[in-house]
């Protein structure tokens, strides 16, 4: 079954607003799975999750933000002293050299302060559109939506976006996502992907929106929930 294939239509405005009305009923509060404290832990987490599960990064977190919860404490871990802790995760490599040199580039641009502007966010090494999204709507509160695999094949599968790059994707959700979700659309779309509409085995006959699915490839019946 492909991962991304999408709707034949795009959901209505009256549609959109049905759709996320019961995904906030059903999670009034969502939020991240990653474990973090402060914005500067949400950062590295975001970093270190990319290609990785949110249930590995938290267990490597755990000790890590333990030790060396700021940035001044992890830069001075350096890449050799924070290996131990993240290598389990895949990249780690990679993703241990990109922490230390965000962690240098915090403390001498920004005070050891997370910037709240995505150019400055982008600027950090090993932070992409994504990263930077994510952290904006987690830690500061903005109506941004990071698309990730989850919520790109979400939001394709379901008609609220017909983009084919997750740019084009994430700029027709900010247009299709009533203002009134907009803050929580990241969290409620991901969780949705990640236990729902997953990309080989779409739980689709116990999913509370089925019925306003525009995805051709439905497996079996709709909830009695979504089909009142």
């Amino acid at each position: 079954m492909p991962d991304v294939s999408g709707a034949a239509t795009v959901l209505s405005g009256v549609q959109c607003h049905e759709l996320f009305s019961r995904l906030r009923s059903a999670n009034p509060q969502p939020t991240t799975e990653l474990s973090y404290d402060t914005p500067f832990q949400l950062l590295i987490a975001v970093i270190l999750s990319a290609q990785a599960t949110d249930k590995s990064v938290n267990l490597a977190t755990r000790q890590l933000f333990a030790d060396a919860p700021t940035p001044q404490a992890m830069l001075a871990l350096g890449e050799s002293g924070l290996l131990p802790y993240i290598d389990r995760i895949g990249l780690y490599r990679n993703k241990a050299r990109h922490v230390v040199a965000t962690c240098r580039q915090l403390l001498e641009r920004h005070d050891g302060e997370v910037p709240r502007s995505r150019a400055e966010l982008e600027a950090l090494p090993g932070v992409g559109r994504k990263t930077a999204n994510v952290v904006l709507n987690t830690a500061f509160g903005e109506a941004t939506i990071a698309v990730d695999t989850h919520i790109f094949r979400v939001a394709k599968r379901s008609g609220l976006a017909a983009g084919t790059t997750p740019l084009a994707v994430e700029r027709e959700l900010l247009q299709a996502v009533p203002e009134e979700f907009r803050k929580s659309a990241h969290h409620w779309l991901l969780l949705h992907g990640r236990y729902v509409c997953k990309a080989r085995q779409p739980a689709c006959p116990s999913c509370l929106i089925a019925d306003l699915c525009a995805w051709p490839e439905k497996v079996g019946g709709l909830t009695e929930a979504a089909s009142q």
